[in-house]
C-alpha cells in the first residue's frame, strides 16, 4: 500500500479508503490510486488487514470439501456461497486432498470461520484454531463441534428393506473407506436391516473404476447376490457398469446412496437414496453465522433426511 501511495502521490489513507470501496475519495484521487494499484498488479493481503482490523473479522468464510467438483459437494457449495452472499461475506473454497487435509486447513484458516468435510483420521490439531469450525457430511475425531449430517444409518437401512420387499436376501454391500463416518454409518444400516444376514462385502472403494471390477467379481463368485446395495454415488456408477457390461441390469437390483445426474435416463433408472445437500449447506452456513455472531452453546449435531427415490433398479424382483 505505500508503493500504491508512493506511485499514485497520495496519503497512506488515501489508499485505504480507496482499496476498502469507501466513497470519500475524491474522483480524481481515487482514479489516480486505481491506475496504481493496476500497474503495480497490487492485491489486499487477507492476513494483513485482519491484524489491523479491530474486529478481527476478514468478511469470509472458508469451506473445504472433498472435491468441489463432484455433484453433491458443488450443491452443497452453492448453497453456502449463497447463504454467504445475503450476508456480504465471501467464501473461499477448496478441495481435502487424501493425507493433505491439515495443510489445505490452512491456507484458509485466516478467515472468520471454516465448513469441513473431513478426511483425515483425527481433527485434533482444529482446537488451536481461533475461529468457530463447522463440519458436514462427516463427523469429527478429537475435537467438538457442530456437525451437519444426512442421516446415514436409517437412509441405508430403508434402502435394504426396500430390497427385501421385492424378495430379495442375498443383498451384496459395496461401500467406500471404512474409515470415513458416512461408510461406516451406511454400513451399520446395511447390517441392521438385514439383521445378521449379510451378503457379499467389498470395501474401500474410492471410484467408479474400481467400483466396476468389484462388483463383476461379486456378480461372478459361486454364490451371486441378486441384489446390490452401493454405498456412494461414484460406486453405484461402477456397478451400473458392471452389470451392463455382464447383461444382468435387468435381473440384478442395485439402490445406490446419493444421486447423481442422469440417473433418472438410465434403462432402468436407478433408485437412490437421496442426499439433500443443499439444506445440509445452508444449515452449515447458518450455524457458523450463529457461532461467528458469539454464540457459545453447546456443540450439537444437526441430522437432515434422506429419501428413497425409487425408479425402477431397485424394484426388480426375484
Amino acid at each position: 500500500m505505500n508503493d500504491v501511495a508512493r506511485t499514485a502521490g497520495v496519503s497512506l489513507k488515501t489508499v485505504s479508503r480507496v482499496v476498502n470501496g469507501e466513497t470519500t475519495v475524491a474522483p480524481d484521487l481515487a482514479a489516480r490510486v486505481r491506475a496504481a494499484v493496476e500497474s503495480l498488479d497490487y492485491r489486499p493481503h487477507l492476513g494483513a488487514s485482519l491484524l489491523r482490523r479491530r474486529d478481527r473479522h476478514t468478511g469470509t468464510i472458508g469451506v473445504l470439501l472433498e472435491d468441489v467438483s463432484n455433484p453433491f459437494s458443488a450443491a452443497l457449495h452453492r448453497a453456502v456461497i449463497d447463504e454467504a452472499g445475503a450476508r456480504g461475506m465471501q467464501v473461499l473454497a477448496g478441495n481435502l486432498a487424501e493425507g493433505r487435509e491439515r495443510e489445505a486447513v490452512l491456507t484458509v484458516a485466516q478467515t472468520d470461520g471454516l465448513i469441513i468435510a473431513p478426511m483425515a483420521a483425527n481433527q485434533a490439531y482444529l482446537a488451536s484454531l481461533r475461529v468457530p469450525v463447522v463440519f458436514v457430511d462427516r463427523l469429527p475425531t478429537g475435537v467438538e463441534a457442530d456437525t451437519v449430517l444426512s442421516t446415514n444409518v436409517a437412509g441405508a437401512a430403508g434402502a435394504i428393506r426396500h430390497l427385501i420387499t421385492q424378495g430379495h436376501r442375498r443383498i451384496a454391500y459395496l461401500g467406500d473407506m471404512r474409515r470415513l463416518t458416512t461408510a461406516k454409518d451406511r454400513h451399520r444400516g446395511y447390517l441392521r436391516a438385514l439383521g445378521g444376514r449379510a451378503g457379499p462385502e467389498v470395501h474401500d472403494l474410492r471410484d467408479a473404476a474400481a467400483a466396476e471390477r468389484a462388483a463383476i467379481a461379486v456378480l461372478r463368485g459361486p454364490d451371486p447376490p441378486t441384489a446390490i446395495f452401493a454405498g456412494r454415488s461414484l460406486i453405484t456408477i461402477g456397478v451400473v457398469r458392471a452389470l451392463r457390461r455382464l447383461g444382468l441390469e435387468r435381473v440384478v437390483a442395485l439402490v445406490g446412496f446419493d444421486d447423481f445426474p442422469l440417473a433418472d435416463l438410465l434403462d432402468p433408472p436407478v433408485t437412490v437414496v437421496a442426499q439433500d445437500p443443499a439444506r445440509m449447506g445452508r444449515t452449515a452456513a447458518l450455524t457458523l453465522f450463529e457461532r461467528i455472531d458469539g454464540d457459545k452453546s453447546a456443540p450439537r449435531e444437526i441430522r437432515i433426511p434422506t429419501t428413497l427415490i425409487p425408479r425402477g433398479s431397485g424394484e426388480l424382483a426375484i
